[in-house]
């Protein structure tokens, strides 16, 4: 069985933790002390492992522990290895000269064969510092100045290519095999609408040659996510200032586009901030963490339909397995912690476990463990970081001194297929820790409440979870607003035939109502809309207060002008209710 280890990064130095079920230092990496550790970075496969210690940044072989490169880059505070291992690329930040001339080049890509420096570029912004590889490293690209650049085959003496766009500001690779798509991004300006464009490497020849075009008018910036099978892109387009003044978030919204040149608005059926947004790995479903707090969730498939919803609750966040089988729904940040981990197959709740104070999450390759780290500087006390099973069991624990700081942890990576799916277990794993559930709070009571029982008053009832596929023999697609009004005309007809087949034709014993019931009492008649339901019950509640002031009328009460009035809408009120009723 293979372990995964994590790597720690800290003011206490860079050490690697043989993963579970030791969970040990691991001796094969010795631990490099000090505080000078900016950066580290593992490659694609897990097989290299980079630092910069603040004098070098050092490459070894994981398994092997060998130094295999040193590149004398004191200042560099980025790292990252090419797919298939290739390239190194480092960025340090960029200065200018003393004399106001142009900096040296801070963007370096060495060989990791040879270990020479095949390229340096001149990169001001640390945002976007790194060039985007195809999987297989036949195309690697970067924005300069608004427009790509596309190299092939890590020769980076010649641009192959160009796409040059208004203003391109910012730009995706597709992930997996050739052919390679790209979708690129360009905001708004004087009036005219944002777009997000598909193209195939290397088809850029105008508008004609995109596969999908999707434009919006409401983004200052957006976040594009490809599936794994690079069939579609989400697209989350948000807004600094929300007109309405209804979020200090802004406004966000999803959009789907389809690399065959369908797109969409995906619906949210609560209004709010769009927390996050995370494909299945099995391509075909995506899921959506959305609205005011108590956030719903939702799991979308690629008509954007709605195949599952979460309900309500305190959450913030979305991660799949590496295998898609299991989603954990989280709230950290400003939230308390709580993870929901689902079985996403039987759409079945598994754990309910409590991360408090969490600054950072990941699954483990194995589909089996996840970490979750409290790191400065997002939170300088109580820095730490546990190691669970997902059905909710602590397996390890370490919390650093009081007087030092945890700043990274970040499992080994390795490559799809390596970790084979297992089945999902729904009883707590085994552990020696004991389990991390918090005391849950007590509400705080004036002292003339302490001795009396305590009455629950919650801010909001939170939705239940429910099942949104449709079930067998329904309709695909959920009904149309004129489809449902006619539904229930056609229902309130039949149920007034029925009314008066009843009148004609009176049953041989009616049940005399309890005395004490109101003469005016009517069953409880629901629409199916919630908004309709609610009118007819404020309704009701209206003409019921009328009632009560004819009384007082008829008992020789003198009426307020304003209680006449409301006498008087009495027959307006019944014409509404009438109308609401049935339908119209």
């Amino acid at each position: 069985e293979l372990f995964v280890p994590p790597a720690v990064r800290g003011s206490e130095g860079l050490y690697m933790v043989n993963g579970p079920p030791s969970f040990t230092e691991s001796t094969a990496f010795p631990r490099v002390s000090g505080k000078n550790c900016k950066t580290v970075a593992f490659s694609k496969d897990g097989s290299l492992f980079a630092w910069c210690n603040g004098e070098k940044v050092n490459v070894v072989n994981v398994s092997r522990a060998g130094l295999l490169h040193s590149f004398d880059l004191p200042k560099t505070v980025c790292l990252e290895f090419s797919p298939k291992n290739n390239v190194l690329a480092t960025w340090q930040a960029y200065a200018t000269a003393k004399d106001g001339t142009a900096g040296v080049p801070n963007l370096q890509l060495h060989d990791l064969r040879t270990g020479k420096c095949l390229k340096s570029f001149i990169q001001k912004k640390m945002q976007n510092w790194c060039p985007c590889w195809a999987d297989d490293e036949s195309i690697c690209a970067r924005n300069v100045n608004n427009e790509v650049h596309f190299f092939e085959n890590n020769d980076f003496s010649t641009i192959a290519n160009k796409l040059h766009l208004q203003k391109v500001s910012d730009f995706v690779l597709s992930p997996g095999a050739q052919p390679t798509k790209v979708a690129v991004y360009v905001p708004g300006s004087k009036g005219a609408p944002s777009f997000v464009r598909l193209y195939q490497y290397p088809n850029f020849g105008g508008p004609q040659s995109a596969l999908a075009n999707k434009s919006f008018f409401k983004a200052d910036k957006v976040t594009m996510l490809w599936n794994k099978k690079a069939t579609a892109v989400l697209v989350v387009a948000s807004t600094e200032v929300d007109k309405s003044g209804a979020s200090y978030y802004g406004e966000q919204s999803l959009h789907y586009v389809g690399a065959g040149g369908e797109s969409a608005v995906v619906q949210l059926p609560k209004n709010g901030p769009i927390y996050d947004v995370a494909w299945s790995p099995n391509s075909v479903e995506f899921c959506a963490v959305y609205g005011f707090m108590p956030a719903k969730a939702t799991v979308f498939n690629l008509k954007c339909d709605p195949v599952f919803d979460f309900g309500t609750g305190p959450r913030n966040a979305a991660y799949y397995s590496p295998h898609g089988h299991i989603l954990v729904l989280a709230g950290f940040g400003n939230l308390r912690g709580q993870m929901e981990v689902w079985d996403v197959k039987n759409y079945k709740l598994i754990s309910k476990p409590v991360a408090s104070d969490s600054t950072y999450f990941s699954w483990c390759p194995d589909g089996e463990h996840i970490v979750t780290a409290t790191c400065a500087p997002r939170l300088r006390v109580s820095n730490g970081y546990k190691v669970w099973h997902y059905t909710g069991s602590v397996l390890h624990s370490y919390e650093v001194p009081a007087d030092e700081e945890m700043w990274q942890v970040l499992w080994q990576p390795f490559l799809d297929g390596v970790f084979l799916e297992r089945a999902v277990k729904y009883q707590a794993v085994p552990s020696e820790l004991p389990s991390a559930e918090p005391r849950p709070a007590q509400a705080y009571r004036p002292p003339a409440l302490r001795n009396k029982p305590v009455t629950s008053s919650k801010l909001h009832e939170d939705e239940p979870p429910q099942n949104m596929r449709p079930q067998l023999g329904g309709s695909d697609k959920p009904m149309s607003k004129t489809a449902l009004k006619n539904q229930r005309k056609h229902e309130a007809k039949k149920a007034a035939k029925q009314e008066a087949k009843a009148d004609a034709n009176p049953a041989p014993a009616q049940v005399r109502p309890p005395q004490n019931a109101p003469q005016n009492a009517v069953p409880a008649v629901t629409t199916g809309d919630p908004e309709v339901d609610k009118k007819i019950k404020n309704l009701k509640k209206k003409l019921k207060a009328i009632e009560q002031l004819k009384e007082q009328a008829a008992a020789g009460k003198q009426l307020e002008k304003n209680q006449v009035e409301k006498i008087q809408k009495e027959a307006a009120l019944l014409k509404e209710l009438e109308d609401l009723e049935l339908g119209v």
